[in-house]
């Protein structure tokens, strides 16, 4: 029994550390976007109007930034502009060439927010499980404490 009540001591301490470290960081990531004063365009899915400062803000914000970069460069990903841009050049279509460039630096521009901002969202994702592990933890330090079984040689003697 004392091993368990030692494990549960344990298993609570750590439960609650990491319960602690993932709440901070979910604290730390919201003020870090919120800081940004980023708001939720009204074209947006869904959240329109919100600031960023959360993971569905943050994925919708994601989402009509894809929806925006994708609708300027005529549906065309970065490396297929990059191809347009090589082709234009070919032919010594300078206007053309910088034309796609520019649309090329958009969605660019585009990628690295989004990806920002679903760094955010994993981020988020990360604390939760770190939270509610640490709840698990807790929990079960607390099951093993509560324990009042018959210790295991009283169980293999009535065996």
């Amino acid at each position: 029994m004392k091993v368990a009540k030692s494990i549960g001591v344990v298993s609570i301490i750590a439960g609650i550390i990491m319960f602690i470290a993932g709440a901070v960081t979910w604290g730390m990531v919201s003020s870090q976007l919120a800081a940004e004063k980023i708001t939720v365009p009204g074209d947006a899915a869904a959240f329109a109007g919100a600031e960023v400062k959360g993971p569905l803000t943050a994925y919708f914000q994601a989402d009509t930034i894809n929806k925006h970069a994708t609708k300027m460069s005529e549906g065309l990903t970065y490396a297929e502009l990059g191809a347009k841009v090589k082709e234009a050049e070919a032919a010594n279509d300078t206007e053309t060439a910088e034309k796609y460039q520019a649309m090329r630096n958009t969605v660019m521009n585009g990628s690295f927010l989004r990806a920002s901002l679903f760094t955010s969202v994993l981020a988020f994702g990360v604390s939760a499980l770190v939270m509610g592990l640490g709840l698990m933890f807790a929990l079960l330090g607390w099951a093993f404490i509560a324990i009042k079984g018959k210790p295991a040689e009283a169980v293999r003697a009535e065996a």
